[in-house]
């Protein structure tokens, strides 16, 4: 079970909706729900948990490259969305999945392939996967994106259990989060 939410700053503080995952397919569908959240290109925080497991924060901050952090990698990547941020802090490159889907071996579409070597190089080669870093079993990303904010690095990296709402609490925000819950 996952628990969202986004945190938008304005001039009278924080802003809590509830973000509904079903429309969330992919890292840059969160990015764009958490932007269209914003106040004035304000920072907007995106909260994710699943259940004890794992939580995940996204800090967007207006047009500026998105900033992630996740409590643990390992867990989380063996659930859905917390993949999609595993995948983007392990450096796992979108464009060279799409490559690997697309045809180049030369031939026309519809055209057959007559190559029928097959040698222990080109096995080698599909054994070893580029992107594939290990997941750490702790966390990944960047402890330092809610520094400014009132949450420090260490703190965020001992968070465990309840660890949305320790974060609104030191955000501010404890009110308008359980608004949303």
């Amino acid at each position: 079970m996952y628990f969202a939410a986004l945190l938008a700053r304005t001039e009278d503080g924080w802003e809590a909706s509830d973000m509904e995952l079903d429309d969330v397919e992919s890292l840059s569908d969160l990015i764009d729900l958490a932007r269209a959240a914003a106040v004035d290109d304000d920072t907007v925080v995106a909260l994710i948990e699943q259940e004890d497991a794992w939580f995940g924060v996204v800090r967007v901050d207006g047009e500026e490259d998105p900033r992630y952090y996740v409590s643990n990698a390992s867990a989380a990547s063996r659930s859905s969305y917390g993949s999609m941020l595993t995948d983007e802090l392990l450096g796992s490159d979108e464009e060279d999945d799409e490559l690997d889907e697309l045809d180049l071996d030369g031939t026309e579409d519809g055209e057959e392939d007559t190559t029928t070597a097959f040698t222990d190089a080109d096995d080698e080669d599909e054994e070893e996967s580029p992107g594939a870093e290990p997941v750490p079993a702790g966390p990944l990303g960047d402890p330092r994106l809610l520094d400014d904010l009132g949450v420090s690095n260490k703190q965020l990296m001992t968070l465990d259990g309840d660890a949305l709402s320790e974060i609104a609490e030191s955000l501010g925000a404890t009110e308008v989060l359980e608004a949303v819950r």
